[in-house]
């Protein structure tokens, strides 16, 4: 073999293992895959990626786990599904929360995979998951914006109605009232203190009659309560008599209604004398000569009444 055919077949080694190279960085950058470690695929639904790329970083508990292989659009073009390549023997329980998040402030976005409890069963290779949403800095910003908006508006509101309250209630005769108000207040504070003044005043200089006064009072109340104590005794012992006092009470008032709606009715003697109008009249007639000779035995006397006796009549003529 000649040298120049050596050196062709050298150069032809060096290019086949220069494009088996490049096939392998191809394969490693293109679906985030490794031709020396084997995976399985997950499936996770999202709603938004915000700016997460493919070979992108899958994180579990910030170790690299995996890598974003591809990021497809729903057919409702309502929802993202990212696929993502977990290097094989990496445990991921299906409680496991997974967050899109981004590495310091301007940094590149990656999969974070947050365990829990790890007491669900292991995630297998086509499980389909639900993934948080990053966080929009943009939508922050545009609600920060709507935000202020509304707290500008809120003190243009609060700007006019300050100036609306200046208008009506500090304006100057209100003002003025408010002055007057509180000066009568205070004379009306300085009366009452003179009125509590004097009236310690009187009670220290007049003490004792007060203390009599108290005293009267006490012992009228003592007496009051002995007075209501007997009054008890006297119905707990007479309770039975004036129970039958009160019914015989009740049942005269009864029998006099009776008697005068027998009356009324003409019914009984009192009724036949107010029907019958000659016996009315004749008792009538009876009680107006009882009525005169009680007035004569008033005047005259019972014994004149009965011993008095008529002078005889001088018929005879007188002799000289």
């Amino acid at each position: 073999m000649t040298d120049k055919s050596r050196l062709e077949t050298r150069v032809g080694l060096f290019v086949l293992v220069g494009l088996l190279l490049l096939v392998g960085l191809l394969i490693e950058f293109s679906k985030g895959s490794s031709l020396f470690r084997r995976g399985y695929e997950l499936r996770l639904h999202a709603v938004n990626v915000g700016g997460l790329k493919l070979r992108a970083g899958v994180l579990l508990a910030g170790v690299q786990v995996g890598s974003v292989s591809d990021i497809q659009l729903a057919d409702d073009g309502k929802s993202v599904t990212i696929l993502l390549t977990v290097y094989k023997g990496e445990k991921i329980y299906h409680d496991a929360r997974f967050v899109i998040e981004q590495s310091g402030f301007l940094g590149d976005q990656y999969v974070s995979i947050i365990p829990t409890d790890n007491k669900d069963r292991l995630l297998v290779n086509g499980d389909e998951i639900s993934c948080q949403e990053p966080f929009n800095l943009q939508e922050v910003a545009r609600s920060t914006q709507g935000f202020i908006k509304r707290i500008d508006e809120t003190a243009q509101k609060l700007d006019a109605s300050v100036t609306d309250l200046r208008r009506v209630v500090l304006n100057e005769e209100t003002l003025t009232n408010f002055s007057v108000a509180i000066g009568n207040m205070r004379t009306f504070t300085e009366q009452a203190l003179g009125a509590v003044n004097d009236i310690n005043v009187l009670v220290a200089t007049n003490g004792a009659q007060v203390s009599v006064a108290v005293s009267n009072v006490v012992a009228f109340s003592q007496e009051l309560t002995r007075l209501a104590a007997s009054a008890e005794d006297v119905l707990a012992t007479n309770g039975p008599e004036i129970t039958s006092t009160i019914s015989n009470i009740d049942s005269s008032a009864q029998a006099l209604k009776s008697l005068l709606s027998d009356a009324q009715s003409g019914r009984g003697l009192v009724g036949t004398m107010m029907q019958n109008e000659q016996l009315s009249t004749n008792v009538q007639a009876l009680a107006g000569n009882l009525a005169v000779a009680s007035s004569n035995l008033n005047r005259l006397g019972l014994w004149h009444f009965l011993w008095h006796k008529e002078p005889a009549p001088t018929n005879a003529p007188n002799r000289q």
